[in-house]
């Protein structure tokens, strides 16, 4: 099997747990800003970052697929908020659904995992849409927050940092 590993990381989070996967597997990882030929690898793993409700290179990268009828496809976000709230996890498949073809939806293994921030190394564009998403969601009622809303809040112009790599585990297994 030709097995590949490709990132979409915009800080690091998401690069570390692809290089860590990368470590573990001996599969090459590469940015999806990098990688050639992805028409030639049997087992596509695709780790995204969750940014403004998209996973980063994603779309771009797996329009690229010609024929995935006989490719295993593996999906993994990291974004901030809990891997394991269900509402969270719903709006993530929906943005993915936006992004990919439904055959490539149907086919993939999609797993969820937590990253972190580091508010001092965010681009402008990046800590000003924050920094509106923050004021839009501080003052609503905590039963009308989602867990994305949440994990904004607590975090907000903070260092943090929820990288957990045994959660690769399940992906090696999948693999």
């Amino acid at each position: 099997m030709n097995n590949i590993i490709i990132y979409g990381s915009h800080y690091g989070t998401t690069e570390q747990y692809a290089k860590e996967l990368s470590r573990r597997t001996n599969i090459q990882a590469v940015s999806f800003e990098k990688v050639k030929g992805i028409n030639d690898y049997d087992n596509i793993i695709y780790f995204g970052g969750l940014y403004a409700g998209g996973v980063l290179g994603m779309s771009k990268t797996l329009k690229k697929v010609n024929d995935i009828s006989s490719k295993k496809i593996i999906i993994v976000t990291v974004g901030l908020s809990d891997p394991t709230d269900k509402t969270n996890i719903s709006n993530i498949r929906n943005n993915i659904k936006n992004q990919i073809s439904k055959e490539i939806l149907k086919k993939a293994k999609i797993f969820h995992l937590r990253g972190g921030i580091d508010y001092s190394k965010l681009r402008f564009v990046h800590k000003t849409m924050l920094k509106l998403l923050y004021n839009a969601v501080k003052n609503l009622p905590e039963e009308k927050q989602t867990a994305e809303d949440r994990a904004m809040i607590e975090t907000y112009n903070k260092k943090v940092n929820f990288i957990d790599f045994s959660s690769l585990d399940k992906i090696i297994n999948e693999i």
